[in-house]
């Protein structure tokens, strides 16, 4: 296991690939390493594996366990791009992808970052620290009727309007630059009974960040895009943490695996529509031995489907 990250259902994860003593697989997430050092673990001399991750302190990690090993190839790109990625390594179609959609263990640990609740740190949140604006400055610029949306959207937040109604106030004396502002902040917003419940800014940090990512923006495609890059009976391997992101990736393995959409009561299918998967599994979560040693593996979901055509129309 990696100190860099805690694997999450990597024994279950790795089995649903199936993966081939010489197969291609794609880790979109490498995160530590843990699902790739797992899948390597499978392959042969000639198998292949590509990792990719959007975060730069991941990709030091990555090269640094994996640089010396000619069968894997190291990228800092998000998975989105994961067909661009396979082109300019010159592969076409691969048996295998992985995605652990969860922040990583060393996001959530490293203060700088400015992901938690539990540390007094620069309010950042960027997955990638090179690019993009921080959660200080989003919360500097956006409106309160959106900032309400987010929270309620992203956070399924009860109390998103006294909340963000707060952060806007507050923004108004002093911009809010640290996590421990926010935090304070939701803490004045809500109910008592909310605060003796639990740390009651999380579900605020867990929509902001959402928002700030992109990180539903452009995940049902991200899924399509991912298994486009399969080959006839490769694996799509999901990980979310959430129940929006699980929603995505549960719809778009169902319409993978749907076919013929004609009324019921047509006497012949005239869409010609066929499934292009079947589904390995409904979905796995962590079991208690798990949940023992890694409680953030407690909201994890793994979801896997199977290709089994090119295309909808395909005989």
């Amino acid at each position: 296991m990696s100190e860099y990250h805690l694997t999450v259902l990597l024994q279950q994860t790795v089995d649903a690939l199936n993966v081939r003593e010489n197969g291609i697989y794609a880790d979109c997430t490498g995160g530590g390493g843990g699902h790739s050092a797992e899948i390597l673990s499978r392959l042969g001399e000639r198998g292949r594996l590509v990792v990719l991750d959007r975060d730069p302190d991941a990709v030091a990690v990555l090269r640094a366990r994996f640089g010396g090993d000619p069968r894997v190839a190291v990228v800092h790109s998000e998975f989105g791009a994961l067909r661009s990625v396979l082109d300019s390594l010159g592969i076409g179609l691969v048996d295998g992808v992985v995605a652990d959609l969860g922040v990583s263990s060393h996001q959530l640990d490293d203060p700088a970052r400015g992901f938690s609740y539990r540390y007094d740190a620069p309010l950042d949140m960027r997955m990638d620290p090179g690019s993009g604006i921080t959660a200080a400055q989003m919360l500097a610029e956006i409106d309160e009727r959106t900032l309400t949306r987010i929270l309620f959207q992203y956070g399924e937040e009860r109390y998103s309007k006294s909340i963000a109604r707060a952060i806007i106030r507050a923004r108004e004396k002093k911009p809010v630059e640290t996590t421990f502002e926010l935090s304070e902040i939701v803490k004045s917003a809500v109910p008592a009974a909310a605060r003796r419940a639990g740390q009651p800014a999380r579900k605020t940090f867990q929509a902001i960040r959402i928002a700030l990512n992109h990180e539903l923006d452009t995940l049902e495609e991200s899924v399509n895009v991912m298994f486009d890059c399969l080959a006839v009976s490769g694996r799509l391997a999901i990980i979310t943490f959430h129940s929006l992101e699980d929603k995505v990736t549960k719809h778009c393995m169902t319409e993978f695996c749907r076919g013929c959409d004609c009324d019921p009561s047509a006497p012949i299918c005239t869409c010609g529509k066929k499934p292009r998967a079947r589904l390995v599994f409904r979905s796995v979560v962590p079991d208690e031995a798990e949940l023992e040693t890694n409680n953030r593996a407690r909201s994890a979901r793994l979801r896997a489907a199977e290709k089994i055509r090119m295309s909808v129309y395909d005989d």
